[in-house]
Order: C-alpha cells, then sequence, then structure tokens
C-alpha cells in the first residue's frame, strides 16, 4: 500500500486528491497546520475523513518539516498548502510569500536531506504568466507575474527546478490555471457568486458586488485537476506541466451563467465596485494544455458552463458535493 502526505488537505484541491488516493487504495496522511484543531470540513463533506491519518505540520518550519516526513516515510507528497488567494496576496505580501515559497523549500530540503525516493508534487499557478497577451501560455512561456501570489509561486516552482536537477529528486510542478467546485469558500469570486444568486434566489433583495467582469479565465473542474496531479507523479521522469481546458470566458459570462441556473437575470443583481479593483491584474488568462495531453493522457472534460451547472446544483440542493 503506497502512502502519500498531503500538505494542504483542508483545502479543495487537497480533499478532491485524498478522496482520489483513497480510491486509489493510498495510505492518506493530511498535514494541516493544526490537525487537532481542525474541522476538516471538505473531508466530511466528501464522506472520507474517517479514512484519513492526521498529522499537524508547518512548512515555515524546517523541523517541523522534516519530522513530518521522516514519520510518515512517504511515497508521495503533495504541497498543496500556503496562502490561496491571489486578492489576499496584496494584502499579505510576505505572509503569501512565506507561506509558498518558504514552505515549498523546506520540503524539497527534507526530501533532499532524509535522502528517500520520496516523489514530490508542487502546486504551480496560471497566475505565474501574468499578462502574456492574446496567445495562450504553455510550459515554455517566460514567467510576468503581476501579483504578490504570482511572485511567490513563481519562486516556488524556479525553487523545485533547482532542486531536481542538483539532486536528481523526483519533483514536478503543476501550473493549473483557475478550477473549480462546490467545495469553493465564498472568499473566492466562484463561491462568492454563487453563494449570493442562491440567497437572492431565495429572496435576498441584496446586490452582488464585484470587481472587474472583463477578466478572462480558463476555468475548470477542480476533481478533474488533482487526477492531472497524480498522473504528474507517475511519470517515470518529473516534469512541469500546464494544467487547462483551453478554453477562457470572462468574469462576467460566468455571473450570467450562474443567474441563469436560478432563471435571474444577472444584470438586475449585480453591480460593480471599483474598491474590489486589484492594484494590478491578470487580464486574460488562456492556455495551451496539449502536452498534458499528449504525455499524460489527461485532457479536461467539462469547461465553464458546465462547472458552473455542478457547482450551483450543489449550492441550490439538487444534489449532493458526493455526487458530482
Amino acid at each position: 500500500m503506497k502512502k502519500a502526505l498531503i500538505c494542504g488537505i483542508s483545502g479543495q484541491d487537497g480533499a478532491y486528491l485524498a478522496r482520489l488516493l483513497v480510491q486509489k487504495g493510498y495510505r492518506v496522511y493530511g498535514g494541516s497546520r493544526d490537525a487537532q484543531g481542525s474541522l476538516f470540513t471538505n473531508l466530511r463533506r466528501l464522506g472520507i475523513y474517517e479514512q484519513i491519518k492526521f498529522l499537524s505540520i508547518n512548512l515555515n518550519d524546517f523541523r517541523s518539516v522534516l519530522q513530518a516526513v521522516s514519520t510518515v516515510q512517504p511515497d508521495e507528497v503533495y504541497n498543496l498548502s500556503g496562502q490561496s488567494s491571489v486578492a489576499l496576496s496584496f494584502e499579505q505580501p510576505v505572509e503569501t510569500l512565506e507561506s509558498i515559497a518558504t514552505g515549498t523549500l523546506n520540503m524539497l530540503e527534507a526530501i533532499r536531506f532524509l535522502g528517500r525516493p520520496v516523489r514530490f508534487y508542487n502546486a504551480g499557478s496560471g497566475e505565474c504568466f501574468g499578462n502574456a497577451g492574446s496567445s495562450p501560455v504553455n510550459e515554455e512561456t517566460p514567467f510576468r507575474p503581476c501579483s504578490p501570489y504570482g511572485v511567490a509561486k513563481s519562486a516556488a516552482f524556479w525553487e523545485l527546478a533547482n532542486y531536481r536537477q542538483a539532486y536528481n529528486i523526483h519533483a514536478c510542478t503543476g501550473i493549473l490555471f483557475n478550477h473549480e467546485s462546490p467545495l469553493r469558500p465564498a472568499r473566492f469570486v466562484t463561491g462568492k457568486i454563487a453563494s449570493a444568486v442562491c440567497r437572492i434566489a431565495t429572496g435576498s433583495p441584496e446586490k452582488l458586488y464585484l470587481g472587474n467582469l472583463d477578466i478572462e479565465r480558463d476555468w475548470g473542474w477542480a476533481p478533474e485537476y488533482v487526477e492531472a496531479m497524480w498522473k504528474m507523479v507517475q511519470q517515470p521522469e518529473p516534469e512541469d506541466f500546464v494544467i487547462a481546458t483551453g478554453k477562457s470566458y470572462k468574469l462576467a459570462e460566468f455571473i450570467e451563467q450562474a443567474f441563469a441556473c436560478a432563471g435571474l437575470n444577472w444584470r438586475d443583481h449585480v453591480e460593480v465596485d471599483a474598491l474590489l479593483f486589484r492594484p494590478s491584474d491578470l487580464m486574460t488568462g488562456r492556455a495551451d494544455p496539449v502536452r498534458a495531453e499528449r504525455r499524460l493522457g489527461w485532457k479536461a472534460q467539462r469547461s465553464m458552463p458546465e462547472v458552473v451547472r455542478l457547482m450551483m446544483d450543489v449550492a441550490q440542493g439538487r444534489t449532493s458535493v458526493q455526487e458530482v
């Protein structure tokens, strides 16, 4: 039985990855800053809480990381932890950099120090590319991040590339573009939209206040993206991959789809708030995931319209999170 350690197991991706690995017969260990105090709500919603072994781990503390890896002795480590909000990174740039870049470095150094044949996956982001223009980006496109979050993810990417080359560690980065699910909390714009639509549909007179509606993003389905993570780790030689649907939509289109699921016209309920604009923003996120299809055999099956429908089905109680 393979053992996997997932750092950041309480988040959306961590929970879906844990479910996938449990289904594949892994013994799954979940790392959290305070395992005893965490509720692990997402794992409970997916019905797998009882199948996970938990341990406390602070990725900013090298001794904590070293102890966790030494205790679990995992075959695979998935680092999905760190401050995950682009908007919040402008308010907390130091915390963002430390939790992502320092945390990744500590994990790499612990694996190097222990000398075990651990396969390591690190969560990258399409935010690393910044405003790359109208052409779809791929694994060869230079990074030009335009947020503290993107800067931190870029630093972690190059740390991993250095350790892979210098110490022959089986380590890879998944450069994932936006991916959503019913597990997205309301502090993310997609979760905020879904929650607001449900309240408005049941009679709330509120307005939904949002920032720039013209940004374009490539929105995929999170349960599919964690499968790409696992496939990357299984490769004979470690390699980085862009993971996306290859289709981009404006935020206004996402909003329109969500309100349509409730039979509402979004223009009657949405207001633009200039205070919600970011100091600098990635205007267009457009990706070319062809390498993942050719080498991993992975291709996104669901794009934005179906992703929104599935999120709204759960939000409105038409189905459960375990059924989608």
